[in-house]
């Protein structure tokens, strides 16, 4: 694991997210205003749609794991699919742990190299599956909009004027232009290369810190843009249009999360439009600077819900199921795996320091 993600820095990521989470749940709390009711509705909840949020839930896990599989096996033949599983879980257990998602990389790729898997490629496959998120959204969301679905929110949310349907689309063109932006860079990296030369020439005058630092990244897309090489051919865009496919699966938790929580508390929607406003929320929350997008997440996704189809007084039964579909499962089973992960290689240790205390005393008796 790369030395920054340590034990001690995700159990902190852990504190900080159930302590911000708890802040914005009571925020929920308050907003509901109906504790008699909150407690009432508890005893309503439609048990079978739980089960369903579980089996949701796994797909950060099957989904990403599969999707893992699909890039790694276009090089590395025959990956263990038990690996790469993990790998998509345990990724996505750390994005929850670290502001921005950053420790889903180096968390997939260590996963992936206990699986076996050569460095550079875990290194590529991260990327690749980053891209491969990045061309579901662009696709399928301006896909949705083309088909008509989500025209009914149109008539709801009143945010400085704008309705949900146009909060989705400001959201979605966001999200295409970073997805432009990232292929543009990868694929033609003299362009972005030679013009970050041009700003570090032009910082190095104010601060060479900050130029070094910009000559690093233009070293970073190079070596971005050798990874993408390696699936230029008919047999590597296969592999990254399955992987784009599988992007669906492997974030369906985020997406059907909303959905699934609705008929838990007993509401009926339409599905195409819980789906875009779950794809709105998704999309904000990548930028969220809390670990998970803890606080941030439990009161953006009541706000908004509560604007559609959420009375006030479910808005705190609707947010707990929501965010255990969305986070709670996946960190409780996560947490699971990398505690025997941390034992293991505590054992593992403790048992060669014991094999050189043996080899020390033998050597003195002899």
């Amino acid at each position: 694991m790369a030395s920054v993600l340590t034990p001690r820095l995700l159990l902190r990521g852990f504190f900080v997210f159930v302590g911000i989470s708890i802040l914005g749940y009571a925020g929920v709390l308050l907003y509901g205003d109906n504790l008699p009711a909150f407690i009432d509705a508890l005893g309503h909840i439609h048990w079978q749609w739980i089960v369903v949020g579980l089996g949701l839930a796994s797909m950060d896990w099957f989904g990403g794991g599969m999707r893992n599989w699909v890039l790694v096996r276009h090089v590395h033949r025959n990956p263990p699919l038990g690996g790469m599983i993990l790998s998509g879980g345990m990724g996505a257990w750390a994005a929850y742990l670290t502001p921005l998602n950053s420790g889903a990389g180096p968390m997939m790729i260590y996963a992936m190299r206990r699986a076996g898997v050569p460095l550079p490629l875990a290194v590529t496959t991260t990327l690749m599956s980053f891209i491969a998120t990045v061309l579901f959204f662009a696709l399928a969301g301006p896909l949705a909009i083309s088909l008509g679905a989500g025209k009914s929110l149109g008539h709801h949310g009143n945010v400085l004027g704008l309705t949900l349907y146009d909060l989705f689309l400001g959201s979605l063109g966001l999200f295409v232009g970073i997805g432009v932006v990232l292929v543009v860079v990868i694929v033609f990296p003299g362009l972005a290369r030679d013009w970050l030369h041009r700003v570090a020439m032009r910082l190095s005058r104010r601060s060479q810190r900050v130029a070094d630092r910009i000559e690093g990244l233009t070293k970073g897309i190079d070596e971005a843009h050798k990874s993408v090489l390696a699936f230029n051919s008919p047999k590597g865009w296969l592999a990254l249009f399955w992987a784009t496919l599988l992007s669906g699966p492997s974030h369906a938790n985020k997406l059907l999360a909303g959905y699934v929580a609705l008929r838990a508390v007993g509401i009926h929607a339409h599905f195409v439009d819980v789906l875009l406003v779950q794809t709105l929320i998704t999309f904000l929350l990548y930028f969220a600077p809390t670990p998970g997008a803890s606080g941030i997440a439990e009161l953006l996704s009541t706000a908004v819900m509560s604007s559609v189809y959420l009375p006030r007084e479910l808005g705190p039964l609707y947010t707990l199921i929501w965010r255990s579909i969305l986070s709670y499962f996946t960190l409780a089973f996560g947490f699971v795996v990398f505690s025997r992960w941390v034992h293991g290689r505590f054992k593992a240790q403790r048992g060669i320091d014991e094999e050189g205390l043996l080899d020390e005393g033998a050597g003195a008796s002899a």
